[in-house]
């Protein structure tokens, strides 16, 4: 096999190493641009998983590299004049020049072939003459252009501008410090990769620079925003060095900053539909970039060097071989770049934090990326944790998610919400016995807050023949009997409605018939905003005129008395998910050339019209909220921007908190799944507007809620399918965390059961230390 690798950097020149270990008849090739010791950045970060691979693979690379690393255990985080530091990391670091010696005589001494100073030929003519292709040709890959028909690539900036820079001192701790400056905030991640030395030691290259204090790598970062008000734009270099070290003088010891090809530049996410064609295959930056602030490219680009040649071996044939590497590296990396994107975020909204009480903030962005979790982090450091819970004021034993929240006149027991879910099992609009039996089971499973499903305010407005109602007299009643069974069976916790109309998504199937599907027969007369379908094939809606709209807040109004009447501790109003009220704020479904429609403000009018009618109805002492899209996920519609002016708006009308759900607006949205994926979302909204918010989406651990509440990110968790498994999910959660305090107490007739092991198990389960983001 004649195999080429375009690139010489770390991941292309392991993958030579060990393709030609594993087969020495292969004839391999690197063709690197650059001298061998010409190359940017200073120190790299592996894991202790990376190097078990390493280690597996090829003991004398092991061998080599472990001789240089420097290894630390602490993180430390200054803001303010402040130092707080958590222990139990481990991270481990060396040179990067360091790492591509040791590559560089591990080629040699295998026979690989490699050409420095010296161009690739075209990747085509390479995929021509050679039996296999490997690009590891970096962010900017010719080869990933050359076929980005095939490789399907998307590539996203950011919006900070960042810098790789060294000083010649060890620093004890991974280093993150925050600058407040005149022009705004700044940030400094740092940590060492050389150990003091007199001169001699083995991070010294020959020939190279000596160390006597050691060597750290140090990234300066801040929004471009501020890049541009501090002068950073028009500065060089050298000059740009010299203007962090006074701007981080005590974090670096006073010693100067040193460049090497370093450039401010902005940091693009790099994602690829497919990562071979042919006989080409991607590698490495070429195929997938992940933010710095999470860990090392270097360390993805080696593992996906470790995973190829590993396919290579196991499945002679090259088409089955890509297609396997494919699927190992795949998932894993698309777990790593979620991480990677809500830290990243993290910091480009770090002025969001500065104001979060000390300890507080720290954890919070320990957690940023949530693979460090509360739990994770207790394992790690539980002082810390055990800090960071008497700031926030969790009593003595007290996990977060079973401290109180104050709305208006109800205290909610603990922060657990079990979030709206259609059931489409009601009969003209009726609660039955169903909807006792639900609702009450979740109730004395121990959240603070049940909430109904989207009760519709009219025949009309449903969203299926099953859906609930609050349109008639004995609609209420048999709502009261609902809330008479929680407040006497489920003393503690609170029960809330959430009012709605269907808009253009009403007259549909139950969702098991099928889901938006219009009824086959029996459909009723829809209406919007506009005059939109939600999707080919679904009716098209009336536009409402200006009596219809009148009359429709009438209904919500009425709607909102019987509620009060029927015993409701809260209501909340459904503004999202593409109903009625949601169709009005997204300018997708709003079309209007009215004084409805428009511009934000005209497109917010009517639904807060109908929030300050049902306000004015709503007993004064009991808390009403809202729930918005956030985002449509779909170009040109709700933007995070917009949200956070729905939010303000809602808020400065009396919202107690606002429930920060997205999408389900348009049917071509394109979602961004994943675990925590909308509390983002929620968490710059509480911060920007200081309202309190409801989270919401895929999260399901107690670990989740314990973390998103202790780092302020919400003051509430939603949370259905969990319920959905386990209607006792938050009792559970109490009892697994060894937790029987006020905030999850349980019912006198199910109270022997909270001191008997679940399953037979004499030990509580524990939740994954470095969760899927």
């Amino acid at each position: 096999m004649r195999v080429a690798v375009i690139g010489g950097g770390p991941g292309g020149l392991y993958a030579a190493a060990l393709l030609k270990r594993l087969d020495p008849a292969r004839e391999v090739t690197v063709w690197e641009r650059n001298a061998p010791d010409d190359t940017f950045g200073f120190g790299v970060v592996l894991s202790d998983e990376t190097l078990g691979g390493i280690e597996h693979a090829d003991p004398a690379v092991h061998d080599a590299l472990r001789r240089h690393f420097v290894r630390w255990d602490d993180i430390d985080i200054v803001h303010r004049g402040r130092r707080h530091t958590s222990g139990g990391h481990g991270f481990a670091a060396l040179g990067r020049q360091r790492l591509l010696d040791v590559l560089h005589q591990r080629c040699h001494d295998l026979g690989v072939d490699l050409r420095f100073r010296s161009p690739a030929p075209h990747p085509g003519r390479l995929a021509a003459t050679h039996d296999l292709v490997v690009a590891a040709d970096g962010v900017n890959s010719t080869t990933r252009q050359t076929w980005a028909e095939a490789f399907r690539p998307r590539i996203t900036a950011h919006r900070c501008r960042y810098i790789w820079l060294a000083t010649d001192v060890a620093l004890d701790a991974f280093r993150f410090e925050i600058a407040e400056t005149e022009h705004g905030v700044m940030q400094l991640h740092a940590y060492p990769y050389a150990r003091p030395s007199s001169g001699h030691h083995p991070s010294n290259r020959p020939g190279g620079p000596t160390y006597p204090l050691g060597a750290s790598t140090v990234i300066v970062e801040m929004r471009e925003e501020v890049w541009r008000a501090a002068g950073f734009d028009e500065l060089g270099e050298e000059e740009s060095a010299d203007r962090c070290a006074k701007v981080f003088a005590e974090a670096l010891r006073g010693r100067p900053l040193r460049s090497h090809r370093s450039a401010w530049t902005t940091f693009r996410t790099v994602t690829t539909e497919h990562w071979s064609h042919g006989n080409v295959v991607l590698l490495g930056d070429a195929a997938h970039t992940a933010h710095f602030s999470i860990g090392s490219g270097t360390k993805l680009a080696v593992e996906d060097a470790l995973a190829l040649a590993a396919c290579l071996r196991e499945h002679p044939d090259l088409d089955r071989a890509l297609a396997a590497y494919e699927e190992e590296r795949k998932p894993v990396v698309a777990s790593t770049q979620r991480a990677a994107r809500a830290s990243l975020e993290w910091f480009e909204n770090l002025a969001l934090y500065v104001d979060q009480p000390p300890r507080r903030f720290a954890f919070n962005l320990l957690t940023r990326s949530r693979r460090v979790t509360h739990d994770n982090l207790r394992l790690r450091d539980a002082p810390f944790v055990e800090s960071v819970e008497r700031e926030f004021g969790c009593p003595p034993g007290t996990p977060p998610m079973f401290t109180p929240l104050r709305l208006r006149g109800l205290t909610l027991r603990n922060r657990v919400v079990v979030s709206p879910m259609d059931m489409y099992s009601a009969a003209d609009g009726l609660p039955g016995d169903f909807h006792l039996v639900h609702l009450g089971a979740r109730a004395l499973g121990g959240a603070g807050l049940v909430m109904t499903e989207m009760v519709c305010v009219s025949e009309q407005g449903r969203i299926t023949p099953g859906c609930t109602g609050l349109y008639t007299g004995r609609q209420a009643e048999a709502w009261r009997r609902v809330t008479e069974f929680v407040h006497t069976r489920a003393p503690g916790t609170a029960i809330g409605v959430q009012l709605g109309h269907s808009g253009r998504k009403g007259s549909t199937r139950l969702m098991w018939e099928g889901m938006d599907e219009p009824l086959p027969d029996g459909n009723w007369p829809l209406v919007a905003a506009s005059a939109l379908p939600y999707r080919p094939g679904s009716q098209t809606p009336r536009e409402l005129s200006r009596p219809q709209l009148t009359d429709l807040r009438e209904q919500f109004t009425a709607a909102g008395r019987r509620a009060a009447r029927a015993g409701f501790d809260l209501l909340e109003l459904h503004c999202a998910h593409g109903y009625l009220l949601s169709g009005f704020l997204s300018p997708l479904t709003n079309r209007r050339t009215d004084a409805y429609g428009g511009s934000l403000d005209r497109r917010l009018r009517f639904p807060l019209e109908v929030f300050d009618a049902v306000r004015a109805v709503w007993p004064d002492e009991r808390p009403m909220t809202v729930r918005i899209s956030a985002t449509d996920w779909a170009e040109g519609g709700t933007s995070a921007d917009d949200a956070v002016e729905i939010a303000r708006a809602f808020a400065a009308h009396g919202a107690d908190a606002v429930d920060v759900s997205t999408g389900q607006v348009v049917a071509e949205e394109r979602p961004e799944f994943g675990r925590s994926y909308q509390t983002p979302y929620a968490d710059r909204i509480r911060h920007e507007v200081g309202v309190p918010v409801i989270a919401v989406g895929a999260i399901s651990s107690w670990d989740d809620v314990n973390s998103l509440i202790l780092a302020g990110r919400t003051d509430l968790c939603a949370l259905a399918r969990p319920h959905l498994y386990d209607p006792h999910w938050t009792l559970h959660a109490a009892a697994e965390q060894g937790y029987s305090g006020p905030g999850a107490v349980w019912p006198e007739p199910y109270r022997a059961g909270s001191r008997r092991p679940r399953s037979g198990r004499t030990d509580a389960p524990k939740p994954r230390l470095t969760p899927d983001p």
